[in-house]
């Protein structure tokens, strides 16, 4: 397929990252890549729906990833998955001799492979530049779940309407799930049978890099997972921060071990990120040195050094993030032109086991099963009859609402075109009513008789 041709279903059909920021997918098409890459390496523990999707639909997924090859003109297309994934590895490799120019990379089990950054550095040995993109090296890379949705818009006409999530933690049956967007946080765990706790905590989309949020917030086209958690659990005290204590704490306990640094995935590949000086500097009010906080804009946020590496239990990653949040909102931009240096020849052995990280945060015990689930199992269990569909899922402008309250809609419906600029449509995921339009959501119930508030739905 032509590019544009290719670039105008994504945009139209609102496929973005299913993961992370949710970049704009028709974006990533380039004619400079040169490798493109499939990230199937679940960075976060605890999430396993991209093994499970890929194990399942693989022929699907290999003949639209070679297909996104050939219409960037991409010389090699590469599968990037953890080794231990064997069932994935096994569906993958059925079908991959019909694509020469297709291979499978062997991933360690060590947090955080599925960062773009690390990844592209283990399957291809590029090193991308701090603050740079992936398309600087010749790479592009898509997760598995976003090369689906592909599929389903070029060979389904199928607009992105549904996410799949994991739930897990402490409910009665874990499981994976595909649910519409806009579905409500407490209707997904529904699916999960009763939760085992009081009084429950939920972490959305992953238990280093995931935000808490409550029953009434909503999946979006990046929601990998809700874990559910007792809320005296250490992982959600953690979450739960006082920036100001937080403060305190670094004043008065870091001992400038440079634990953190030393275990930084991107301190590692070479670039200028070194959380113990920004301790040091932050804890202490010195600002003689600006880098040590410019610098911060080359943090990933994967938190591995609180979450794992601190030995006084202290929060770089937290404050590094607010002091990134601080510099923006002045208008300070990332230094520009900063090219890495070599990468560390101790890399390889401060890899951090994803087992030991997941024993380290009190997880271990919530690492079983949870089976991803046929597509229409939501509507079999129990039909969702309302969604809040948000008008930012991914980075860029935010959709403009294309329908009224009152609007009678089908599911897959456009009822929010692309802004201009780097944008994508937003598709009804509910056959029903427009209740609600706002310039940050739309709100749609099934014409069953339902109030039109969301309380009263639920």
């Amino acid at each position: 397929m032509e590019m544009q041709a290719l670039r105008q279903i994504l945009q139209v059909n609102g496929v973005v990252g299913a993961g992370g920021a949710g970049f704009p997918t028709y974006a990533k098409l380039d004619e400079r890549a040169e490798i493109i890459l499939l990230n199937c390496a679940e960075c976060e523990p605890l999430l396993k729906l991209h093994r499970q999707l890929l194990e399942q639909r693989a022929e699907e997924i290999l003949e639209t990833f070679d297909g996104i090859a050939r219409t960037v003109g991409a010389k090699e297309a590469v599968i990037g998955i953890k080794r231990e994934y064997k069932a994935a590895v096994k569906a993958a490799g059925r079908y991959i001799d019909a694509y020469p120019n297709m291979r499978i990379q062997l991933l360690d089990s060590a947090y955080p492979m599925g960062d773009e950054v690390v990844l592209i550095y283990e399957a291809t040995g590029r090193v991308i530049r701090p603050g740079g993109l992936p398309i600087e090296e010749g790479v592009a890379v898509f997760n598995v779940e976003t090369v689906y949705n592909v599929y389903r818009a070029l060979k389904q006409s199928t607009p992105v309407i549904d996410k799949l999530v994991s739930v897990v933690g402490e409910v009665e049956h874990p499981v994976t799930v595909r649910v519409p967007i806009g579905a409500s946080i407490g209707d997904v765990v529904s699916y999960a049978g009763e939760i085992k706790v009081k009084d429950p905590a939920y972490l959305v989309g992953g238990p280093m890099m995931g935000n808490l949020a409550t029953e009434d917030d909503v999946v979006t086209k990046t929601t990998n997972a809700v874990i559910v958690l007792d809320k005296s659990h250490n992982l959600i005290r953690r979450k739960d921060r006082n920036a100001a204590i937080d403060l305190k704490r670094a004043a008065s306990s870091c001992c400038q071990c440079e634990t953190c640094t030393s275990l930084c995935p991107r301190h590692a590949l070479g670039h200028p990120i070194e959380p113990h000086k920004f301790m040091r500097s932050a804890a202490n009010k010195d600002f003689q040195d600006t880098n040590v906080f410019l610098n911060t804009f080359f943090c990933s946020s994967c938190g591995l050094c609180e979450n794992f590496s601190c030995p006084q239990g202290l929060s770089p990653r937290s404050l590094i993030a607010d002091y990134k949040l601080g510099l923006r909102k002045a208008g300070v931009k990332a230094p520009a032109g900063v090219e890495p240096v070599p990468v560390s020849k101790s890399r390889e052995y401060r890899k951090v086991p994803e087992e030991r990280l997941e024993a380290r945060l009190g997880l271990s015990k919530y690492n079983v099963d949870a089976p991803l689930q046929r597509d229409d199992y939501w509507k079999e269990k129990q039909e969702i009859h309302r969604v809040k569909i948000l008008l930012s899922q991914h980075i860029g402008a935010p959709a403009v609402p294309a329908v009224e309250k009152g609007t009678i809609v089908t599911c897959g419906q456009c009822i929010a075109k692309p802004a201009e600029g780097l944008s994508v449509g937003i598709h009804a995921s509910l056959d029903g009513v427009v209740r609600e339009v706002t310039d940050r959501y739309i709100v749609i119930a099934k014409s069953s008789g339902k109030g039109d508030s969301w309380e009263e739905s639920r």
